[in-house]
């Protein structure tokens, strides 16, 4: 089969796994709420990784990474350093789409209705939400975009089928949608060790990225904070004094 390795950084939790023959031979995760805590740790975690696997003569084939969305800093982290494993070990790139992603432990853990519909919701900020909706095949029912969650906002599927709602943006829309078929699922993460199914079966599709070329699904541009006017508020507190 293959060997992966697999990385996620997407959120304020930075992991990373290995798989051989679809099972994960190891995981290691760091949660967090400080920024950049990915950047200080998933250089550890990749090491101790690839040690791991060297140590045991297990050899790559592909290098997975979480593609999206997400946080900014986080996907651009974790897609440099997958970069540059492949360039440096001649591996190739599978991109995962974050929302997608956090379906997996949903399907593997819970009995779900078979025409319940997945909506894995990422946090954005206020009452907005990257979000997708899936069937149970992981088929795309509505594709990821930003919504601003409000009553009305998954009221087309809510009102036909139970939909479940997850991810660290569900928190915050628990008391908006209000509606009985409405369920929420607590403790679902972005993980690397859940990417093996999704890596691997792109893998063997051929469904593999341009290394030099590939960049994260951020949904939606960055904007830089307008640093503060230091040296014009200097001059303004001088010219009272």
């Amino acid at each position: 089969m293959a060997c992966i390795l697999h990385i996620e950084t997407s959120t304020a939790v930075c992991s990373v796994a290995v798989s051989e023959d679809s099972h994960v031979i190891c995981h290691d995760e760091e949660h967090t709420s400080r920024k950049g805590a990915s950047a200080e740790r998933l250089g550890t975690l990749v090491d101790e990784a690839l040690s791991f696997a060297d140590s045991h003569a297990i050899p790559f084939d592909a290098v997975a990474v979480s593609c999206g969305p997400g946080s900014y800093t986080g996907l651009r982290i974790g897609v440099s350093m997958a970069k540059g494993i492949c360039c440096g070990r001649d591996l190739k790139l599978i991109a995962v789409p974050t929302l997608e992603l956090l379906c997996v432990p949903v399907l593997l853990r819970d009995t779900l209705p078979d025409n319940a519909l997945l909506c894995p919701m990422l946090d954005a900020r206020r009452m907005e939400v990257y979000a997708a909706i899936y069937d149970r095949a992981l088929h795309t029912v509505r594709k990821t975009q930003a919504d601003i969650v409000s009553a009305d906002t998954y009221r087309q599927w809510l009102d036909e089928r139970p939909v479940f709602f997850f991810g660290n943006g569900a928190q915050k829309c628990m008391d908006t949608i209000a509606h009985p078929n409405a369920h929420y699922i607590d403790g679902i993460e972005p993980l690397a060790r859940w990417m093996q199914p999704l890596a691997e079966r792109r893998l063997l599709n051929g469904q593999t990225e341009d290394v030099a070329y590939f960049e994260p699904f951020y949904l939606k541009d960055y904007v830089a904070a307008k640093p503060k006017d230091l040296l014009g508020n200097l001059h303004l507190e001088t010219k009272k004094s």
